[in-house]
């Protein structure tokens, strides 16, 4: 394994595969579209990834079918929730991932009931796991709820909008992003850990490893925000400075947000070194993660 691209690409026809299965063949065909437009457009499949790395951290492989499961569930929960934040009632973007945002390649009415469709899709496929046990369901159920719901992302979303036109401390920033990416992010390793079956001192090294990358990943968000152009980035650039947002690099300038995207990834570089297993991927990833240009 020689890098992040590698090991992305090892992976990605399993994860695409996984997802083009996912959507039902027996619902309206429409529906069924804008279902399969917003989850197989592209994009880093980093919370896929990290399930796939957090299971093979712990056992040294990525065989378990379950984690086909998994991967599904989260990629669904993150695919609905761009649908919905590109809205016109909450970031109103015509651009996601160098294509037109759902509601502009369909109409605003589907995209919505596309991205109602996507989140019910993904417990439904996890309650489908056969080949874990009814409680590791159960523990993947609610911690994918807990993360996708009002006590995770959908309350970061919230904060976010009111954050509109407004100061936020660092300390309000970091807890937005921490519901509103890093919650989904915690989410996707914490799955990997329990179809694992992982010990205690495992999941909690794993848990401050996502904790970590999942502030990272929305710090290199801000900073490329202001310093990459929009064919690169796949999404309008400056979208957060137009609208007023509150950011890392509002907070900090740019070169402090660079360092302390690299204080993040040192302190998930650090948390992996507490666990035995092969953490290769998971480190790639967090490298990644803070390294990306888009």
């Amino acid at each position: 394994m020689t890098g992040f691209s590698d090991y992305a690409q090892t992976l990605r026809p399993r994860i695409e595969q996984a997802l083009a299965n996912a959507v039902p063949t027996t619902v309206d065909s429409r529906l069924a579209e804008a279902m399969g437009y917003a989850l197989s457009g592209g994009g880093k499949r980093i919370r896929p990834l990290l399930v796939l790395a957090s299971y093979r951290a712990l056992t040294g492989n990525h065989d378990h079918p379950a984690l086909d499961n998994i991967v599904c569930a989260v990629e669904a929960i993150h695919a609905y929730s761009l649908v919905h934040d590109d809205l016109p009632a909450m970031d109103d973007d015509e651009l996601r991932r160098g294509q037109p945002t759902c509601h502009i390649a369909f109409d605003e009415a589907l995209a919505i009931l596309a991205g109602d469709a996507l989140q019910t899709l993904a417990f439904e496929t996890l309650s489908q796991a056969d080949s874990l046990t009814a409680e590791a369901k159960l523990a993947l159920i609610q911690t994918l709820a807990q993360a996708a719901g009002a006590q995770g992302m959908v309350l970061g979303q919230a904060i976010d909008l009111a954050a509109v036109d407004g100061t936020l401390t660092l300390t309000q920033l970091e807890r937005m992003h921490r519901c509103k990416t890093g919650a989904l992010i915690d989410a996707s390793v914490a799955m990997g850990a329990i179809a694992a079956d992982a010990d205690a001192p495992s999941r909690r090294a794993l848990e401050n490893y996502s904790r970590a990358i999942g502030l990272a990943f929305q710090v290199q968000d801000d900073i490329l925000d202001v310093t990459a152009d929009t064919a690169t980035l796949g999404k309008t650039q400056g979208a957060d400075a137009a609208r007023n947002k509150p950011t890392y690099v509002s907070l900090l300038g740019l070169e402090a947000a660079r360092e302390h995207a690299h204080t993040l990834l040192a302190q998930a570089l650090d948390a992996l070194a507490k666990l035995p297993g092969d953490t290769q991927p998971l480190r790639l990833i967090a490298q990644y993660v803070v390294e990306r240009e888009r």
